[in-house]
């Protein structure tokens, strides 16, 4: 998987152009398709080029969410009341160096975004599922796919759920977002190369003018949507050396970081890269939240009802990122997603204590402390909510692994170039490299790490960013910019 860090040459005088174009979108996963879409409806002449031989990269592995709220129709439509205050409030929290441009935008666009991707031909049931999940079981347009209900963020930003899903079941989510937006592609006229690695940008002067390719080249204002760098062991070597050994890089073989290093080529600074998501779910069923979440001292130190990437953040940062959840058999049950490994059971806490080589009395003290607290429904520790609650005093009780290489965690990278709120890419002093955007996986926008990000995060932040990306690149490229 090696493909290295190094950063291509950038062509400091124009070739010989083979096409050309207002506005040339390099990949054309979800960031790429509505960046290309929002530069044609602006009335630009669009290229996108693909280094593969079809629409899709790793946005069609997707579940289908898009993390929108403020008062979408869904949500409206379900009784679920939100506001763009409470929006920002909760993605503000969240996230460990908050960017108040980018969180305002997408927070007060977030409506307007969610009416634009309807009219590209997508749809979302106006249905809710309140169940504790992964992804909705069917074609439920909204669920609930973050942190908004967990301490501390339930106590900072009013909750609602946020997770709108297109109406596809959840293995065909992403197919259904890139096949729509791929037939409106087709619908506008934009033209696409396939097969075509972008390899160089050019420059001149201080302004990107086009891009290369083996054996061609185009000019035009250019739109980096090519993915991040999760299928780049020496990139993730390099940044996320803390979290990468932890998980199975989930992407497609073309996230290999290219699209950063393009950007990086002009003079374009990079954010965030040490930010990963990563997961090994333990839920569904739900059930199995009732129970307690352990390190390899007996000690609680998440609550256990959190989304499960803060959860998997939270795992990875203890000692030896060894932890257990622990049930007794009122709630045990077998999790669906084949990610966390049962250990045993045991007739008594002391006896799995010893088992599982924890000091003696740990583990113990910590389930006696739970369960009187549990029995007037509160976690005055970690905050659990209510909902997931319950004394663990029916034995036996039972340990499943949670700890990576035992686990299966699957994590992709969050960071990415450095980006304006209409996509412009940055220098280090913060000025703006004229004629250069990006989006999606390749910018870091919002979602900075494993414990900010929400189910619908990069559907959300790459069609909404991409889309204002490829607005203002037609719109400076028509200006003569």
């Amino acid at each position: 998987m090696a493909v290295g860090t190094e950063v291509p040459q950038l062509v400091s005088s124009p070739p010989q152009w083979d096409d050309t174009a207002d506005v040339l979108v390099v990949g054309f996963g979800i960031a790429g398709a509505c960046a290309a879409i929002a530069a044609a409806e602006a009335g630009a002449a669009v290229l996108i080029l693909e280094r593969t031989g079809a629409a899709g990269g790793a946005s069609a592995l997707a579940a289908g969410h898009f993390y929108l709220g403020g008062g979408t129709p869904v949500q409206q439509a379900t009784g679920h009341t939100d506001s763009v205050d409470a929006m920002r409030d909760y993605l503000t929290a969240v996230s460990p160096d908050p960017d108040p441009l980018e969180i305002d935008a997408y927070c007060a666009g977030s409506v307007a975004h969610f009416a634009w991707l309807e009219a590209q031909g997508l749809t979302f049931e106006r249905s809710f599922y309140p169940g504790k999940a992964v992804v909705q079981p069917g074609t439920e347009g909204l669920m609930w796919t973050g942190n908004e209900k967990v301490s501390p963020y339930l106590e900072l930003a009013r909750p609602a759920p946020r997770g709108h899903k297109v109406n596809a079941p959840a293995e065909r989510g992403g197919n259904e977002v890139m096949r729509v937006l791929t037939a409106r592609v087709r619908e506008l006229g934009i033209r696409v190369r396939y097969e075509t690695k972008v390899e160089q940008l050019v420059g001149f002067g201080d302004r990107v003018v086009g891009v290369r390719w083996p054996g061609g080249a185009a000019s035009g204002a250019v739109v980096l949507a090519a993915g991040g760098y999760v299928m780049n062991a020496d990139m993730l070597a390099a940044y996320t050396s803390r979290l990468a050994p932890h998980f199975v890089p989930l992407g497609v073989p073309s996230d290999d970081g290219l699209g950063i290093r393009l950007g990086q080529s002009a003079g374009g600074a990079t954010a965030h890269m040490d930010g990963a998501f990563l997961t090994a779910s333990f839920y569904p069923p739900a059930v199995l939240l009732h129970g307690i979440i352990v390190n390899k001292v007996g000690r609680r130190f998440v609550a256990e009802d959190s989304y499960h990437g803060r959860t998997a953040g939270e795992v990875v940062a203890q000692p030896d990122s060894t932890a257990y959840l622990i049930v007794d058999s009122k709630h045990m049950a077998w999790p669906e997603l084949p990610m966390v490994k049962f250990i045993d059971g045991w007739e008594t806490i002391a006896l799995m204590e010893a088992a599982l080589n924890m000091p003696v009395g740990a583990l113990q003290e910590t389930l006696a402390n739970y369960n009187v607290a549990a029995a007037d429904e509160h976690d005055p520790e970690l905050g659990k909510h209510p909902d997931w609650i319950t004394p663990l005093t029916q034995g036996p009780w039972g340990a499943f692994d949670l700890t990576p290489g035992i686990a299966t965690y699957v994590g992709f990278t969050l960071g990415g170039l450095s980006t304006t709120v209409d996509g412009a890419v940055r220098r280090a002093d913060g000025s703006t490299i004229e004629g250069l955007y990006a989006a999606g996986a390749c910018a870091s926008n919002i979602a900075q790490d494993t414990g900010g990000y929400s189910s619908g995060t990069c559907l959300g932040e790459g069609s909404f960013f991409g889309r204002r990306a490829g607005t203002h690149a037609a719109l400076r490229r028509q200006e003569g910019v």
